[in-house]
């Protein structure tokens, strides 16, 4: 019955406009290449600061949801992703435009975004209160052990390449290392920079990391 009420309370007129607003803003400014959805949330925040709780999270849900759909639109049109989790789209996206189903491609991928949207928003109404507790009870033994999971998953999927999968770990936990530290607060390896305090985005990483095969190849075949 708790859920049904805070489902109720959300569906005020205010925060259906709030809802509506924040997607279209966020499909612009995904549907522009280089503008991200986490920079459309961190540059759109400051205005839900005099909102209430509850319609200052919907307008940053519409915000960041609408610029993760913005993004399939350049991915499609012009092949180049609006936000980095449109890289998948244009594998498929811009070939079917460039046959003339460049309409089709995005009616695709706007009834995938709606249908993925709906699943995402009720299985996170779902199962939000126990995975709350579940992360409240995780403690140092816990996350060790976390740890030690994803060193496991790395060596189970680098079988043949080990040597490869041993320095993307090392690269991985040294980018992680930058930054402060969760624990006891120590600033490590930011070279005196403040803009490190906060440590190495993951994302913008893995793109940057992309382009190291190709310096090397452009400086082996120089």
């Amino acid at each position: 019955m708790d859920i049904i009420g805070f489902l109720w309370d959300a569906l005020t007129p205010v925060n259906l406009v709030l809802a509506l607003v924040g997607v279209v803003l966020g499909t612009v400014i995904g549907a522009l290449p280089g503008l991200s959805a986490t920079m459309a949330v961190a540059v759109l925040v400051p205005f839900t600061f005099t909102m209430d709780p509850a319609a200052g999270l919907i307008a940053l849900g519409a915000i960041y949801t609408g610029a993760i759909y913005g993004g399939a639109f350049a991915a499609i049109l012009v092949n180049t992703p609006g936000t980095p989790s449109s890289i998948a789209t244009t594998f498929d996206g811009f070939p079917m435009a460039k046959r003339g189903d460049g309409g089709l491609a995005l009616s695709v991928a706007t009834f995938a975004s709606v249908a993925g949207g709906v699943v995402g928003a009720v299985a996170l109404l779902l199962l939000a209160p126990p995975l709350a507790k579940v992360a409240l009870a995780f403690g140092p033994t816990e996350y060790f052990w976390l740890a030690i999971f994803g060193l496991t998953l790395i060596a189970a999927l680098s079988v043949g390449n080990t040597s490869k999968g041993l320095i993307g770990a090392c690269i991985g936990l040294f980018l992680s290392m930058i930054g402060v530290a969760v624990v006891g607060g120590d600033v490590r390896y930011t070279l005196g920079m403040q803009r490190f305090l906060g440590g190495i985005d993951l994302t913008s990483a893995i793109i940057g990391l992309y382009c190291v095969p190709v310096i090397l190849d452009l400086v082996a075949t120089a």
